[in-house]
């Protein structure tokens, strides 16, 4: 079964979030359980965890598929110690929140090198700073999204998930979040070699470690490298592809999350998702 939602807003506090979700027919939501913009928030209200929780169990919302995502901010590869004392602090605060709502994954970007260390000296310090944060927490898994590459921004290549992973001590508490329009502006084609795409994710990363999907269209074109989100259809990359996701039955039982532009659309844009899943299944 394919869970399906969007990234709601969680203004006016967390508890919003599983009633914005339910009032599009998601089944699967994504939220900050903080202001992205801000180093530091005020701590969740023992209100705002109850009708959070609350609200989740009223809409049947479970937990395994809602993927809060941290801080803009944060850059736990940050090549200076300040900069990466800071992020690693904030880090840990939103792993602890999600704690607080009973939640099971937390979804971030990788970080960047800012052109001042190498990139492996990057990952390798991504990788500590998850174990640091791992070592102060429970039951929250640390979900990496890769990235289309934008920058200094690391975890544009399958290559990078596998790096840190691999350097990630609790396995069982790490896994990655795939964007598609990040894939596909990284240079990976999925519109032309669907399958080669994802069998080469399997064998580099492992798809037993995905835990989410970004479900974007793009406006920027294959391997360019930009960050640039469009809503189902209306980028380059073509329906079909979308419609082909949702009959795959390897991405099952995980949150599928849309971070399409136009808000006004998710309702239309997940009715059609879960029609397409409804629909006889690849033969892979």
């Amino acid at each position: 079964m394919k869970y399906i939602g969007a990234h709601v807003s969680s203004s006016g506090g967390v508890e919003n979030a599983p009633l914005n979700a339910h009032n599009i027919g998601a089944n699967a939501f994504a939220l900050f359980t903080k202001n992205q913009r801000q180093w530091v928030s005020p701590p969740l209200t023992e209100k705002s965890i109850r009708l959070f929780k609350e609200r989740c169990e009223e809409y049947n919302l479970k937990a395994e598929h809602i993927l809060p995502h941290d801080s803009y901010l944060i850059n736990l590869g940050h090549p200076e110690e300040e900069g990466l004392t800071k992020s690693r602090t904030a880090f840990l605060d939103e792993m602890q929140r999600c704690e607080q709502l009973g939640l099971k994954l937390l979804n971030f970007h990788p970080g960047s090198h800012l052109n001042k260390i190498s990139p492996e000296a990057c990952l390798d310090r991504i990788a500590e700073s998850i174990n640091i944060t791992l070592d102060q927490t429970q039951g929250v898994t640390a979900v990496i999204e890769n990235t289309a590459g934008q920058g200094s921004n690391m975890g544009f290549s399958f290559y990078h998930l596998r790096h840190i992973i691999d350097r990630v001590e609790d396995k069982s508490r790490v896994g990655f979040c795939i964007d598609t329009c990040h894939t596909f502006t990284a240079g990976y084609n999925l519109v032309e070699e669907y399958d080669k795409v994802w069998r080469e994710l399997d064998e580099v990363v492992g798809l037993s470690f995905l835990k989410g999907i970004h479900l974007n269209d793009s406006k920027k074109p294959l391997a360019s490298h930009v960050d640039r989100h469009d809503s189902l259809g209306k980028g380059l990359i073509d329906k079909n592809f979308f419609s082909r996701m949702m009959r795959d039955p390897r991405f099952d039982n995980i949150p599928i999350i849309l971070e399409t532009p136009d808000e006004s659309l998710w309702a239309e844009e997940i009715a059609w998702l879960r029609k397409e899943s409804e629909q006889p299944a690849n033969i892979l």
